[in-house]
This record gives C-alpha cells, structure tokens and sequence, in this order.
C-alpha cells in the first residue's frame, strides 16, 4: 500500500509505505496517531469508539516520508450497524499496510484484543505489538504477558505523555523499506476541495466517488462521519485533494462533546481549503444551517459551489431546477455570484461540471491584476459612477492595488473613508468581478484612507 506526500505547492514524494495504527477502542489510536504526527489531526475522547473513518496523514518520522492511517476500533461486543463498518473499513486497512501497529492497552488482554491478534496471524511479519499507557510503570508486568501470543518483542509506550515514543518511532523505521519512495522535484498546485453540509447530504457518497475509493463510511445514519478524511484523485491532469467533513448542525442539536469536536474541526477545514462544495439536499432545499457554513466560506474568501445532491430524486421537470435555483438566490442573494449544480452523488450525474467549475473557481482564485492594469480600469469605473459631490458624502478614489489571491483581496485608498458608502463598494466590487475575471468567486474589497484614517474591509 503506497501514497504520495502532497502540500499545497511543494514538491511530491510517490510510493510511500504506509503504516496503521489498529487495536480495539479506547486503546489509545487517536492519541499515539497524534503523537508521531506531532500535530491534533484526530479527535481524541475517552468515550470508545470515537474513531469511525480511517484518518490519514502524510509525515515523517527522523526524517523519513510515510504515510499514516488511523483506524476505528476493533469492537466485538454490542455490535451496531456502524461498528460493523468500522471492523470492516478498518481490516481493509489493515489487509493493505506495509507494516501494522497493533495497540494494546496496560492490563489483561481482553477477548476482542485475542479476536484481533487472530486476524492478524496472516500478516505476522507486519504487525508491531505495542502496550500503550504504561506510563511509570503502571501494569508493566502483566504487559509481558503479550509475548505469549508469539511476539518476538513488544515496546512499552504512553502516548500521551510520550514515554518510549523514540524507541517506537526507531522500530518503525527499522520495519518499513523506503526503497521505493520517490521525489518528482516538480512544484505544483493541488486543489483542495472541502465538503461541507448538514448531516446525511451525501458528503462521503461523493468522496468516495471522487477519490474511487471507500476511505469514507457510508451509512443512512445522520453524522457518521466524526474526523476529517482525506482523500485525493486526478481530473482532467488537475490534481486534487478532497476533505470530507463532519455534517454541520445548529449548535442547539449538538450534545455530545465528540460531535462538538466534529463540527469545529469541520469548520475548521474551510480555512485548509480553496473551494468549499457546499452539499444542500435537493428536496430539503437551502437551510438556515447551509446559510450560516457558506457565509463563513464567504467571509474567507473561498471559493463556494452549491451542489443540490440527490437530483435524480426530484421531479424530472423541465423547469424544476429553475424554480429551486431561484428559490435559493432569493433566499441567499448575497452568494448569487456561488456556481448552483445539480448532482446526485449516488449515480455521478452532475459531477463532471461539478469539477469543470471546481477548476475554472481555482484559476479566478489566484489571478493576481497588476496595479497599471487594476488602475486603468478605475479610472473607467470613476468616470462611469463618479464619486459624491456633497459637501458631507463626497470622497475620492485616488488608487488600488491587489493585495493578495485566493483569497482574492483589494484594497483602495480614498480620502474621508468614512463617506464611501456601501453602495458604492459594492459598485466596485461588482465591477471587479465583472471586468476583471473574477464573477464566481468571493471578492474582498478593503477601503484604506490615504491620510491614516482607520480602515474598512468589506468582504464579498
């Protein structure tokens, strides 16, 4: 099982190995994943079975690329319809890897930890048997025990409070062969995708197709999905990285701290990301809930699509897409500018203009106007709308430059900043978007005083 390093803008590694972290719940996973990440990527709580979705994460380890996998805990007893999928997402994972790290905690080992190091056998050279919270010793003697089940050694860590993790992370570099890792000492751009949206819009159903695999679980039940998943796939030579998040819903309705983190790190992903899929149920229609994530979006300057998902669920009427458009531009006038597309994520109808536009709000994203240019067509936009004359509301525009891409930002020196009227930045923010190639995107309009006088930004 191999992966590729990717950032942003950097240079890839290909062939990575690939190394999962796999015990029953509550074990640990989460934290040592974490750990050896040297960042918070997976949501940590002491209630079991947190972990539902393989987490993935390019890093290094003493300075050597691989690609680790958080898996969902191995649960035997009081199996629902979820945990099933969890078992099998996560032996999938397992079947895969090149080298396994089997999580074991302090203590007796229980007949689900037997259950698993049985499905294991068929991978023994792989697996790697690691007692987690021993932490000053505690159970370390009945720990041992773990050896009678054929290790040739077993390591005793705590993950959270980092004891033996040098020794772990020695071994793991001892067991994996980086033969095969490759650098293409290429730079290019990967465009991040992030899927946003109530619970059970069909966030992982179009990950999954995306990335043509089942890294996400899919499930009727509303708020499967509790970490980010990533996932990452090629369109027309463009490359892309997907984020599959945690279904946003009001604050009222989220009880559990596990859910609390779920949707941070949700909203979160809209700062990772250059695009926001905003998934909306074709038949429900825009929410409050939708409302409220894509001003967020808004307000960052990402990039936002409106995918209807489940379309082939709706009427097939010739004016049923217009009329649910237009219902959904005069309740959201402010994001008529966002790209409206109807897909079901189900049967792949709709998703290859969801990409073509995804492609196309990437390029409008990082155009960068050179200030000749950018001034040039100030001066026609003055003589077109000029400025006020009162002797209270008048101002003048003296210049603007382009302050940065995606997000897309400019800023305008004027004198007495306090008379520009809103009216009149969204003149000029309508007037960007239309001459300067930037109509279905976010615009970030800032007014600058040309004496020192306090600023206005204004987003849009």
């Amino acid at each position: 099982m191999t992966h590729n390093i990717k950032n942003e803008r950097a240079n890839r590694a290909y062939n990575l190995p690939a190394v999962v972290i796999a015990g029953r719940p509550n074990t640990g996973k989460s934290t040592l994943f974490n750990r050896l990440l040297r960042k918070r990527r997976a949501i940590t709580d002491p209630t079991p079975g947190v972990t539902r979705d393989p987490v993935e994460a390019d890093c290094f380890i003493d300075d050597k690329p691989l690609r680790l996998i958080d898996t969902g805990g191995f649960k035997l007893t009081e199996c629902d319809e979820i945990d099933k999928l969890v078992i099998e997402k996560s032996l999938d994972m397992i079947k895969k890897a090149d080298l396994i790290i089997l999580l074991l905690e302090a203590g007796e080992i229980t007949s689900e930890d037997e259950e698993l190091i049985g499905l294991l056998r068929p991978y023994w050279k792989k697996v790697i048997a690691v007692v987690n919270k021993t932490e000053g010793g505690r159970y370390e003697a009945d720990s041992w025990n773990v050896l009678s089940f054929g290790f040739e050694k077993v390591l005793m860590i705590s993950a959270e409070h980092g004891d033996n993790i040098g020794e772990l992370k020695q071994e793991i570099i001892k067991r994996l062969d980086f033969s095969k890792v490759e650098q293409s000492g290429e730079e290019e751009q990967l465009i991040r995708i992030a899927l946003l949206g109530k619970p059970n819009t069909g966030k992982s159903t179009l990950a999954n197709r995306l990335t043509g695999a089942n890294a996400s679980i899919v499930s009727e039940i509303p708020g499967t999905t509790r970490d980010t998943v990533e996932g990452s796939f090629e369109w027309k030579s463009r490359k892309f990285v997907i984020l599959d998040t945690a279904g946003i819903r009001r604050k009222t309705k989220v009880t559990e701290n596990i859910e609390y983190y779920s949707v941070n790190r949700a909203i979160k992903t809209i700062d990772d990301s250059d695009i926001i899929i905003l998934m909306i149920d074709a038949a429900e229609g825009l929410t409050d809930q939708d409302k409220k994530i894509a001003a967020l979006a808004h307000d960052k300057g990402r990039g936002i699509i409106m995918a209807l998902n489940k379309w082939d669920t709706m009427p097939q009427l010739k004016n049923t897409f217009n009329a649910v458009a237009d219902r959904i531009r005069f309740l959201f006038g402010q994001m008529e500018y966002a790209p409206l597309i109807p897909v079901s994520a189900k049967n792949g109808t709709g998703v290859d203009k969801l990409l073509n536009t995804a492609i196309t709000m990437y390029r409008q994203l990082n155009i960068q106007i050179g200030t000749s240019q950018l001034n040039q067509a100030l001066e026609k936009w003055l003589h077109e709308y000029p400025t006020p004359t009162g002797p209270r509301t008048r101002f003048k525009i003296k210049y603007g430059i382009q302050k940065s891409s995606n997000p897309v930002h400019f800023i305008f020196f004027a004198s007495r900043i306090q008379a520009v009227s809103d009216s009149y930045i969204a003149y000029l923010r309508n007037k960007i978007r239309k001459d300067l190639g930037f109509s279905m995107i976010p615009v970030i309009v800032e007014m600058k005083s040309s004496s020192g006088d306090k600023k206005r930004t204004k987003p849009s």
